[in-house]
Order: structure tokens, then sequence, then C-alpha cells
């Protein structure tokens, strides 16, 4: 299909973008990698009446880690995600992801920012957010505000952002020691959404037992959620596999797929409790490796 008509503008800062967006609010789309966004604008899903491109925009692809967080600003690549060697080296689960996100064109050029303001119900790093409970920068003319990640996803293609903000920065706490996090993924092919996926991080205290568990879950509900039944069946329990089963069945249980051609709905339910015992085998696993 052709796309409907629309006005470009390309700015040259973020103070600019901001303008814009308060200017046009409400007509504004922006454009990052531009994966998830243009092929909706061709089958005319979303017709935006201003497309805002923020390729001249600098400083927002850093990728720092401070005393209490991980710094991952918003036009990171995936590929630059993946690379990074503070993620190799220290921060796992998101090298796990990064490395499994569409193909090598995907990666190269799709942004962790407009990943997560697009909010594919079946996308990667919703799940991931979820799980380790990150914070979501946005900022405005009115000034920077921190969304709790489990508050910001809110329905299938909605988010907590507002029509004059840019999602700036996303802030994972930083990895403690006895931490460790996995992430497991079902799909048709390499390179396709989630038919399901699970990220879970585990956090055994001195005992040995679970101190606190995370586990964000894609694919198969109308958005990417927090397995908090599953959390609650983990913390205080020694790990397990008789233990991890029994999350994953809350987690399954919790989930609300649709059956389509990746599958019926009690496959999905299945497969969701499978790869969150696959995730927090392989979760607690690092966590011991880490303690």
């Amino acid at each position: 299909m052709i796309p409907g008509q629309f006005d470009y503008v390309r700015p040259g800062s973020l103070d600019e973008t901001l303008q814009i967006l308060k200017d046009r609010e409400g007509e504004a789309k922006l454009l990052s990698g531009g994966y998830s966004l243009l092929p909706l604008i061709k089958l005319r899903l979303a017709q935006p009446g201003l497309l805002v491109d923020l390729r001249d925009v600098s400083g927002l692809d850093g990728i720092t880690e401070t005393d209490d967080y991980l710094r991952i600003g918003a036009k990171a690549t995936h590929r630059q995600i993946h690379e990074a060697p503070i993620v190799r080296d220290t921060y796992l689960l998101l090298h796990d992801v990064a490395a499994v996100i569409g193909d090598p064109q995907v990666r190269n050029w799709g942004t962790i920012g407009g990943s997560v303001a697009h909010a594919d119900p079946a996308s990667d790093w919703p799940a991931v957010l979820l799980a380790a409970r990150a914070t979501i920068i946005c900022r405005s003319q009115a000034g920077e505000r921190a969304i709790a990640a489990r508050e910001f996803f809110v329905d299938t293609f909605q988010t907590a952002i507002e029509p004059t903000e840019v999602l700036t920065e996303i802030r994972i706490p930083h990895r403690s020691r006895g931490a460790g996090g996995a992430y497991e993924k079902l799909e048709r092919k390499v390179g396709d959404f989630a038919t399901v996926a699970v990220a879970a991080i585990v956090r055994l205290g001195s005992d040995g037992r679970i101190e606190g568990a995370g586990i964000g879950v894609t694919g198969v509900a109308e958005a990417p959620f927090a397995a908090t039944d599953a959390e609650e069946v983990l913390t205080g329990n020694a790990p397990s596999d008789a233990l991890f089963r029994h999350a994953g069945l809350a987690a399954g249980a919790q989930s609300r797929p649709a059956g389509d051609v990746r599958g019926p709905v009690e496959y999905k339910r299945a497969m969701a409790a499978e790869m969150t015992l696959r995730a927090l085998r392989r979760a607690t696993e690092r966590a011991l490796a880490y303690a």
C-alpha cells in the first residue's frame, strides 16, 4: 500500500524536538530506527500528520553504569547494547535479548527506545524491563518524568508516554552479587516476533534461598506483563526444578493468549510455563556463579 500524506521534519536537537511536539500535539510520531513505525505507516495502520525524524538528535545513545543503574540512551541500537563491554561482562540478560531481536539489519538500525515506545505485545525489550523493574525516563518541555516499567505498558501498542514527551533513557537497577538473569524465547523462525518469551531475574540471599525475583512475559497477552503470581511462588524458597515448574504454571495461568497462526491458546499457555522454567533455571545458574 501507499502511505497517506504527512509532513516531515528532522530537528537538530532534543529541545527543538520538544518544541515541535508541543506545537503539533497529538499529530506527531517520532521516528528512530523505523523498523516498527514505517511498516504501520505503509499499511495505513498509523497515519501521523507529522513524522519527526530523530536521526540528528545527538546525546541519546550512551550506555553507562552508575552506582545505582545501568543507563541506556533511547537511541542506542540493539547491536550497540549487545556489543557494549559492560553489558557483555555483567548484564548477561540484556546481552541475551539483544542477540535475538530480528535480524542483523534490524539490530543495526533498531533502537531500544523505539521498541519500548512502540510497545508491540510480542516484542522483546518490554519483558526485560518488567523483570528488572526498570525505570523509563521521558522528557517534555515541562521537565523529566520517571515511569516505572510496571506502570508503562498500558495496552496493545499503548504506553504511558504523553504526546508531548520523548523517551530519552532506560535505567536498569545495578546488578548485585547473587543475582542472575536469563531470557528464553520461542519463535517460529529466526528473527520472528516471540510466540512467547520470558525474561527472569533471580536474586539469592546468603542462605541460598530466593530473596527476590522478577519475571516479564511477552507474546501471550494484549501487552507484555510481569508474572507477579510466579514471583510470589519463588520468593523465600530454595531454588529447585519443582519450584520453577510451579512458578511456570503460575505464569502460564496469568497469561491471556489469543489463538492465531503461532498456535492455540492452551499451547501458548503451556509454552509460557515452559519458557519460565527454562529462564529460571539459567538465571539461577548465573546467580550462583555471581555470588
